[in-house]
């Protein structure tokens, strides 16, 4: 049902520093700064030749990556996320397999532009895992 690896996201608490050091210390391709309002984040894409990384930085005050961060001050793994064909069809099938959908189960429209799905961690082997439909 998943496909490839879409990308890793990874809270961190300087936003400009660590895509700084993307570019200039490993030589990736950095993206712009995008807000995500609906999700309280501003994220930053790098792009590797197989999958990207995801920077992950609060946007506002009820943001959960602040909470993250909190517990985390240097950052860290925050979700890997997974490509879907239907993301309806997976949701429905992990949720009969006992997966729980993180928020009211719908799919809500991610950083890509395109419907995404969280499930909950203590259900993939404390991973939060995010599916994108492609």
């Amino acid at each position: 049902m998943i496909g490839r690896l879409n990308h890793v996201a990874i809270a961190v608490p300087d936003l400009e520093a660590a895509s700084a050091q993307y570019r200039d210390a490993l030589g990736a391709k950095v993206g712009a700064p995008q807000n995500e309002p609906d999700h309280g984040v501003t994220v930053v894409f790098i792009e590797l030749p197989n999958t990207k990384i995801e920077l992950l930085y609060p946007l506002g005050e009820n943001s959960p990556i602040a909470g993250f961060l909190e517990k985390n001050p240097s950052g860290g793994i925050h979700h890997v996320c997974y490509e879907v064909e239907d993301i309806i069809a997976a949701r429905d099938h992990l949720k009969a397999a006992g997966l729980r959908v993180l928020g009211d189960g719908e799919p809500k429209i991610g950083a890509h532009g395109k419907p995404v799905l969280f499930l909950h961690p203590k259900d993939m082997n404390g991973t939060l895992t995010e599916l994108e439909q492609v």
